[in-house]
């Protein structure tokens, strides 16, 4: 019960000792016998009525955030409270990629390590761990992949700490082909289990490849995304892009993936029938119902209608994280500061 001046109604009467007015006691019990009614909503002056007081909203200040981290008006009332925080104690803040660690839901203030490659001495250091994720059916399986572009599949019913691996998939690299890129290009950015946990798809900087866990020796399947890259080499290693950490995404069925790319490109491959299409996200084409167009890159020689030099792509445009909805046809990508959601036109 507030004790400020600007209290009002009830509490203003319990404030000056006074007891609840006859009239208002009267509407009170009514509504109290009256079941039902929070399915009977009536809008009168732009306010919902006949619902359940809701409990009494806190002051701004005590909001959490400066931008005022509750609900909007007439939206449900959600009090949030601290459930659980995971992590040191302290503030160091420790370098969280020669490791892999497994949280316990009820245990909070500590990790059991499954995964450890740093080594005693870290000038020995050769490679760091880049993405790490469960099975999804058998909850005992796990894989995670290297900078070195391996991939190594671990089970826990062997041993508490999984410093042997049961499988290691890594593809051969042709020596015709290695220059001083090569290491940076083969890290995998991303690795990610079929819905069927049958495959397991990686993503490196130029590539997208499917394999099958029955088979370690090399992918089933490589796409490429942007072999017209390759040429561009040197200057994507000078603006830091070489680096950049592209992730990928499986369709409901397994039957196709996704990935993306720069100047806002992203690319779709259908396993079944092997064909790819290069799509853009833009404003221009945020139309509602606007079926978007394919795209294509120019490496040389007279370009075409529709096509873009590989020349002027930005590559301050990119699209590193990608989704697909698990049951329809409905993606997002992220694009710099904007999430772009399509659908398929016949649904």
């Amino acid at each position: 019960m507030t004790s400020s001046s600007g209290a009002t109604g009830i509490g203003r009467h319990f404030e000056k000792g006074k007891k609840i007015p006859p009239r208002r006691r009267r509407r009170r019990q009514r509504r109290q016998r009256q079941p039902g009614l929070s399915t009977r909503l009536q809008r009168r002056g732009g306010r919902l009525t006949g619902l359940p007081r809701s409990p009494p909203v806190p002051p701004p200040a005590a909001m959490a955030g400066a931008g005022g981290g509750g609900c909007p008006a007439g939206g449900n009332d959600f009090q949030w409270c601290f459930s659980q925080v995971k992590g040191a104690i302290d503030e160091d803040v420790a370098e969280d990629d020669l490791r892999i660690n497994l949280w316990h839901l009820e245990i909070t203030d500590r990790s059991f390590n499954i995964v450890d490659i740093k080594p005693a001495n870290m000038e020995e250091l050769t490679e760091v761990i880049t993405a790490a994720e469960f099975h999804p059916h058998q909850c005992n399986v796990f894989v995670y992949s290297s900078s070195k572009g391996t991939i190594r599949l671990c089970d826990m019913r062997s041993s508490a700490l999984c410093d042997r691996h049961s499988k290691f998939f890594e593809e051969p690299e042709d020596p015709s082909s290695r220059s001083f890129f090569s290491e940076i290009i083969s890290s995998i950015s991303d690795v990610k289990f079929s819905h069927s946990g049958r495959y397991m798809m990686t993503r490196d900087y130029l590539s997208v490849k499917v394999w099958d866990l029955n088979m370690e020796s090399r992918p089933v399947e490589t796409h490429q995304v942007h072999e017209y890259l390759r040429s561009k080499l040197c200057s994507l290693y000078e603006n830091d892009c070489i680096f950049d950490k592209f992730e990928c995404c499986w369709n409901g069925s397994d039957s196709a993936i996704m990935t993306g790319s720069y100047n806002n490109f992203f690319r779709m491959f259908d396993r079944d029938t092997r064909r790819d299409v290069t799509l853009e996200a833009s404003r221009e084409s945020s139309k509602p119902r606007a079926s978007l167009k394919p795209r294509k890159v120019c490496t040389g020689g007279k370009r075409k209608k529709d096509e873009i030099s590989v020349d002027s792509l930005d590559f301050n445009k990119k699209i590193l994280h990608t989704a697909w909805h698990p049951a329809d046809n409905v993606i997002a990508v992220a694009a710099t500061n904007n999430l772009y959601i399509f659908q398929d036109k016949i649904n």
